[in-house]
């Protein structure tokens, strides 16, 4: 069976996914109203945790059909069909590879004692300079 290879853990039967062809839109010479070059790819995402579902849904929000529940990519950057499928399929594995991905939990950090007292300093300085101008100002 063909498939779809992700990373190692993940992945997807080729007849999971879906493919359309539409006419593409924009300038294109003649062949533009006559040949489906278009190429729509869907994919029902049944292997995904929630939480990946949901990372997907939020992070690629326009690859997102929210009323089926599916995956929508397009691509009509190429005039063959084939390219734009190929090209489908390729944006299609960096978001799935993108969404696997789990982020990495951040760790707040404190400023060190030397920024804070650099910090200070600077702050001392800058209202002396101020100070300085207001005494200037008054004589």
């Amino acid at each position: 069976m063909n498939c779809l290879k992700i990373n190692s853990k993940l992945q997807i039967p080729l007849d999971e996914i879906r493919f359309s062809f539409a006419r593409s839109s924009g300038p294109g010479g003649q062949n533009v109203n006559k040949v489906s070059s278009k190429a729509i790819l869907r994919w029902k995402p049944n292997q995904l945790t929630q939480v990946e579902i949901e990372r997907l849904s939020v992070k690629f929000a326009r690859y997102w059909a929210i009323k089926t529940g599916e995956v929508v990519i397009t691509s009509q950057c190429q005039r063959d069909a084939v390219q734009n499928k190929n090209n489908c399929l390729e944006k299609f594995v960096k978001i799935l590879k993108e969404v696997i991905k789990t982020p990495k939990k951040r760790i707040p950090t404190k400023p060190t004692k030397s920024s804070i007292k650099r910090r200070l300093e600077d702050k001392a300085k800058h209202s002396l300079k101020k100070q300085n101008r207001k005494l200037t100002a008054e004589s």
